[in-house]
C-alpha cells in the first residue's frame, strides 16, 4: 500500500478509535478517573489525526514543477459563477487531497430581469436555516463530458441532502457533518459522482451528482459534450453545484491534481459569472478528441 492511501486509511482508524473511546466512557465502568482512561488516550489520537492530515495533505500534493493545463471543455452550459477556484489560490480547497489541488466548485446563476431578485439563493446568517434543492437553479441541471472519454467510475444511490447555507447549517457541515463523512471514505464526501479517463494519465472527476441521473456506467464511452449526469447536493455539499478536477490517478486516495483551462473560457476567478452556449456544447460534442494537451 502507497503512503498516500495508507495516511487516509490511519486517519480514519484514528477518527474510529476517538470514537470507540468516548463511547466507551458511557457505556461502560472503567476503573480510574475518567481523564486517564478516556482523555489522554483521546489527547493521543486527536494528536495523531492532525498529524496524519498533514501527512496526507503533503502526500497528495504534486511533485516538482506543475504541469501546463489540460485543455477540456466545459461541463455545463448557460450561465454559472466560480466558487472557490484555483484562479484565485492553489490549493484551491485548501487541500490537496483526492487530488483536489486545482479543484473547481461551480454554481448557476441565470440572470434575471432588473428589479427581480437573484434566481440562486444568498446566505442566510440565521434563517431559513435549510432549503430544498428545487430552490437553487444549479438542482437537475445537464452534466457534460469535458472530452471525449472513457468512463471509469460511475457512483450512485446517494440521497441529495437539504443545503446547508446558513450559519448553523455551515458549521453543522464543516465541523459534524464534514468529519463523518471523512471517517466513512471520499466516495461519502462526493457523494454520486463519475470519473472519467481522458487519457494521457488524466482524469476527471464530478462530484456532488444528483441522485438517480448518472447516464452512463463503468467502461462507457462518451463524447466531449455528452450529457453524462445531473447536477445535485450529495455527499459533503453546502448547496447543489458541480465540485470538478483533473487528476493524474482514478483513484482519489491516491491521486494528485492536475491544471485545467475550459476551452473559451479559461479558469474563472472566485465570483466571476461565465456563460457556455449550447451551440458552443453542441460543437464541441460533434469535435473530434482533442485530449491532453499536458506537459
Amino acid at each position: 500500500m502507497s503512503v498516500r492511501k495508507a495516511v487516509p486509511a490511519a486517519m480514519r482508524l484514528s477518527w474510529l478509535v476517538l470514537l470507540a473511546l468516548i463511547a466507551g466512557e458511557f457505556v461502560t465502568d472503567l476503573p480510574g478517573p475518567g481523564w486517564t482512561t478516556t482523555f489522554l488516550p483521546a489527547m493521543v489520537v486527536l494528536a495523531l489525526m492532525v498529524a496524519t492530515t498533514t501527512l496526507q495533505a503533503r502526500a497528495a500534493a504534486p511533485r516538482g514543477e506543475p504541469r501546463a493545463p489540460v485543455e477540456v471543455e466545459p461541463p455545463v452550459t448557460g450561465r454559472w459563477s466560480a466558487l472557490n477556484s484555483p484562479a484565485d489560490k492553489v490549493p484551491s480547497h485548501g487541500t490537496h487531497v483526492y487530488g483536489q489541488t486545482y479543484a473547481i466548485d461551480i454554481v448557476a446563476d441565470p440572470e434575471t430581469a432588473e428589479g427581480e431578485a437573484p434566481a440562486r439563493p444568498a446566505f442566510r446568517w440565521l434563517w431559513p436555516l435549510f432549503r430544498r434543492n428545487s430552490a437553487f437553479p444549479a438542482f437537475g441541471a445537464p452534466l457534460l463530458a469535458v472530452a471525449d472519454a472513457t468512463v471509469v467510475t460511475a457512483r450512485d444511490g446517494r440521497r441529495d441532502h437539504l443545503s446547508r447555507n446558513s450559519l448553523l447549517g455551515l458549521l453543522y457541515l464543516m465541523f459534524v457533518e464534514g468529519n463523518v463523512r471523512s471517517i466513512l471514505g471520499v466516495h461519502r464526501v462526493i457523494g454520486n459522482h463519475v470519473v472519467l479517463d481522458l487519457g494521457d494519465g488524466t482524469y476527471a472527476v464530478y462530484a456532488h451528482a444528483q441522485r438517480g441521473s448518472l447516464r452512463v456506467k463503468a467502461g462507457d464511452t462518451v463524447r466531449a459534450g455528452q450529457w453524462i449526469a445531473r447536477c445535485g447536493n450529495s455527499g459533503n455539499s453546502s448547496e447543489p453545484h458541480l465540485h470538478l478536477h483533473l487528476m493524474d490517478s482514478p483513484d482519489l486516495d491516491d491521486a494528485r491534481g492536475i491544471p485545467f483551462t475550459w476551452r473559451g473560457v479559461g479558469v474563472p476567478a472566485n465570483g466571476e459569472t461565465f456563460t457556455v452556449d449550447e451551440a458552443e456544447a453542441r460543437i464541441a460534442e460533434a469535435r473530434p478528441g482533442d485530449v491532453g494537451g499536458a506537459g
